[in-house]
């Protein structure tokens, strides 16, 4: 295994990105059905995940420890599966950071994304002194939703964005979800989160 181990599940392992990763991100984002929801399917430029994403995510590392982004292997065989991002949100404090993934589509379907994400919000509010967690999605992006809800956030608000580019269903705006840490105590405490 590459990179700086940093969390594992019962299927995953959740790891710190390296400059070896170009190839896994470049072809992750070369699958249209993957980049659908994020525009429109375009894959994204081996440059540009050279000279602007992958050093961006690996200043995480050093500027916010504990936060950024993630490479989630299966545990099982290794493989790459794509990622899961835990970070500051955009004109948020630290304390409450944003979470998001972009999976293979062979990932699609089985629980890893609920997985990752359930175990990233459980360390931030355990860990990390997390207050609060956000989430967001387009309205349309019913599976991404459900993935929130069974992650144990709420709907808190629809909203439509001002995005630089058109994508099919983004007139009907976009979601926000979001947990309190009263909120997932109470999860916890009571075993009403939905983990599966």
């Amino acid at each position: 295994m590459v990179g700086v181990y940093y969390l594992e599940t019962e299927r995953l392992v959740l790891r710190e990105f390296t400059e070896g990763d170009v190839e896994n991100l470049v072809e992750l984002d070369a699958d249209p059905d993957v980049m659908h929801f994020i525009n429109g399917g375009r894959p994204t430029p081996r440059e540009y995940v050279e000279q602007v994403i992958l050093p961006r995510w690996l200043r995480y590392y050093v500027e916010s420890p504990g936060l950024g982004f993630w490479a989630a292997e299966e545990k099982a065989t290794g493989e790459f599966l794509g990622w899961f991002h835990f970070r500051p949100g955009e004109g948020h404090p630290a304390d409450e950071p944003e979470l998001g993934y972009r999976l293979r589509r062979s990932a699609w379907g089985k629980g890893y994304a609920t997985e990752g994400c359930r175990a990233l919000i459980d360390k931030g509010f355990a860990e990390q002194g997390v207050r609060r967690v956000l989430a967001e999605a387009m309205v349309v992006h019913t599976a991404s939703r459900r993935v929130m809800e069974k992650s144990g956030l709420r709907l808190v608000r629809v909203f439509h964005a001002d995005w630089p580019e058109r994508i099919p269903g983004d007139e009907h705006g976009d979601v926000q979800y979001a947990l309190d840490r009263e909120e997932w105590e109470q999860q916890r405490a009571t075993g009403t989160e939905d983990r599966h």
